[in-house]
Parts: C-alpha cells; structure tokens; sequence
C-alpha cells in the first residue's frame, strides 16, 4: 500500500502551481535518484507543462499561417527596413505563440526572445495589416474548439507581439522563438518552420518544430516513415527524453533518430535553398571533395532541414552565412535540441558546442554543421581543410 500512496502524493505535487519550489538542485537529484522513488518521479516532471503549452503554441501558430500561405496576397506581405519578405503570418503566429504560453503558463515569469516588434504595425500604414493579423489570431483562437478564449483587440495583439522583447542571455528562463523561419520558402509555398525553444539558464532544454510543408513520409532516398502523401510534421525534444515526431495536429507520436551511416560517401547533405543563406560552392567543395558525398544536396528552407535531418532522411547539414552575416538564436535553437536529442550532434565549424547564453545573437566560427556521431570526426577534418583552404587563396 505504501507505494501507490506515495505515487498519488507525487502526482498532487506535480501539479501544483508553485511545484518548482519542491523541485531538487541537479547533484541533489542525482543523489535521491538512487535512493527514493517519490524523488524519480518529481525529478521526471521539469517541463513537461512547458512542453504542452509549446506543442499548443506552435500548433495554433501553424493553423494559421496555413490559413495565410493558402491565400497568399501580395497585400499579406510586408516589408522591414532590411527588405526580407515578413507577412500578416509571421506577426500573427507571434503574437500566438506568445498568448499562448503566457496563457497556459501564468504561475511564471514569461520572456520571450524574438525576430518581430510591432513599431511598423503601430504607424498608420499598418492598421490595415494589423486588423487583418488580429482577425486571423482570433478566428485561429474560435478554430481550436474552446470557448474560453476572449476575443482579443488590436491592442492585445500588439502587447503580445511586444512581448517578444526579451534580450535571453545565461539567468533564466527564456522562450526563443521565430514565428515563421523561412519566410522566402513561405512566400514561394516551399518549405518552412514555427520554431519555439525553451533556455533555461543559458542551455536549450527543449524544442518544438512545426513543419506545415513537409511530408510525413522521407524526403530522402529511404521511404521509411510513411507510405502516404500526408504532409505537415511536428517535431519536438525535451533534455534527456529523445525526440518525437506526429502528424501536426495528430495524437499518434513516433520517436525518431538520426541515421547511422558511418560512410560519407553514403550520406546526403541538406543546405539552405537560398545561395544568399549559405555558401554553396564551400558546401559542395566540401561534401564531393573533400568526402565523397555522391548525393545531390538537398535544399530547402527553415529549420525544417533540422527536422528531416533527426528522423534520419539526411545525414549532413552545413551553413556556411557570407562574411560579416551574424546567426540568431532563434533561427537554431529548436532545431539543435530537436537533432541533438534525436541522436546527433550540431557544433559550429571549429568544432565548439553552440553557445545560446550570449543573448539575441549565436556567435559561431565560420558556420554552423550537423550531422551523427559517426560522421561528424571526419566532417569536422573535412571542414576545417576547406576553411584553411579557402582562406589562403585569399
């Protein structure tokens, strides 16, 4: 009888709101592991609510920006003074994600790092955009079948979009979030993401990836994963719990991996669709050359790339951004966890871990690779040649 009283007490804690007030420091933890099983069962619980309340997010955020790409107009598309193409989706799945989270999480202090901010929407040229935003988030709120979500203002939708303020850094917990990673393949009707991570004291500890676009089944040579045309994925990872792949908005979940393939000469490489994005000839040099590759790269955009990547449908991506191009966090920090935990590894081109804790930006050396544990020795040689190479030839 003691254990099943102790198990229902543990289940009461967990979901208490203040719940993190009980939880143990990690070596504390570490040490009850081995002792207590009211302690293994508290210690499995850290951000298992985050976690919904992210898969939530970012499949409402998906909703709609479906709903948009399907009757794209060139009225949807709007312009930041860096000319990259940013539409009502990109603005409205932000202000989603963000009511969202700080709707199913009120017990916490929310922070939220990411891409937009509404000062062109709060100009006069921006109040048709902003109407036709508010319009698109409250009918995705109507579409998701409960009646407890209020009809939001234009006001509520510009606090929300604001709430994306937040600088990040290493104290902490932050939300990082890009609304809609890789707005040229969403304006083209190509590939792109709803990419959503959690930092939690300058370390990534879990992810979501909607992938409105990409099939269920492998876009690489293995048809593995489906035999059907259903399209439109979910991918999400939690730290020390692998990663999961379902149908976006299904129930029906998969755990996913990243293939094994030892030989280079085997694998296929994932890059950026836009040449603007990454250098091509360097990727190429060095996947043909330097490795062997014989498989065309594939390219598409977003961090769907990371997506495909963990269920095994490629074993390489490389992104190497023109000079002076500085990464954000938000364009790979989802997808690091969703490969790291499938199994792989991503590092930037000198071989250092991806450092998140910095704030907005990812200081990298030279560019960013992924691939499995098997690959990513002979990689990483292959790389560093190319980058020296490169680099006396200047």
């Amino acid at each position: 009888m003691g254990t099943p009283r102790l198990w229902w007490r543990a289940r009461a804690i967990s979901v208490r709101s203040d719940w993190k007030l009980l939880e143990p420091t990690l070596s504390t933890r570490r040490s009850c592991f081995r002792s207590s099983p009211l302690t293994l069962i508290v210690s499995s619980m850290p951000y298992e609510k985050e976690l919904a309340a992210a898969k939530k997010a970012v499949t409402l955020a998906a909703r709609l920006c479906q709903k948009v790409q399907k009757a794209l107009l060139q009225s949807d598309v709007h312009s930041k003074s860096d000319k990259s193409p940013v539409t009502v989706a990109d603005y409205g799945s932000q202000a989603l994600v963000s009511f969202i989270l700080e709707r199913e999480l009120p017990s916490e202090s929310f922070s939220l790092v990411a891409e937009e901010d509404s000062g062109d929407l709060r100009k006069e040229s921006g109040q048709d955009t902003l109407n036709r935003i508010t319009e698109l988030v409250n009918d995705t709120l109507a579409s998701e079948g409960s009646n407890s979500f209020s009809t939001l203002t234009t006001d509520d939708v510009l606090v929300a979009i604001d709430s994306g303020k937040s600088e990040g850094g290493s104290v902490g917990r932050h939300w990082v979030l890009d609304p809609i990673d890789g707005t040229k393949g969403f304006v083209r009707g190509d590939q792109y993401a709803i990419a959503l991570a959690l930092l939690h004291e300058g370390k990534i500890v879990l992810g979501v990836l909607a992938c409105p676009n990409l099939p269920l089944a492998s876009i690489g040579s293995n048809q593995q994963h489906s035999s059907s045309n259903e399209v439109g994925c979910l991918f999400f990872a939690k730290v020390g719990d692998g990663t999961y792949m379902q149908a976006l908005g299904g129930s029906t979940q998969t755990r996913v991996h990243v293939c094994d393939i030892d030989n280079p000469e085997e694998a296929s490489f994932f890059e950026s669709f836009e040449a603007a994005h990454s250098l091509h000839d360097l990727s190429s040099s060095i996947a043909e050359v330097k490795l062997g590759v014989k498989a065309p790269p594939v390219r598409i955009d977003s961090q769907a790339k990371y997506g495909a990547l963990s269920r095994g449908d490629g074993a390489i991506y490389l992104r190497f951004p023109h000079r002076g191009y500085r990464e954000k966090i938000w364009d790979h920090a989802a997808g690091s966890i969703v490969v790291t935990e499938a199994g792989g590894i991503a590092m930037d081109a000198a071989g250092n871990p991806l450092d998140f804790s910095k704030g907005k930006f990812l200081d990298v050396v030279s560019g960013i690779i992924v691939t499995n544990q098997k690959l990513m020795p002979s990689l990483l040689t292959a790389v560093k040649e190319a980058l020296n190479e490169k680099a006396s030839s200047l």
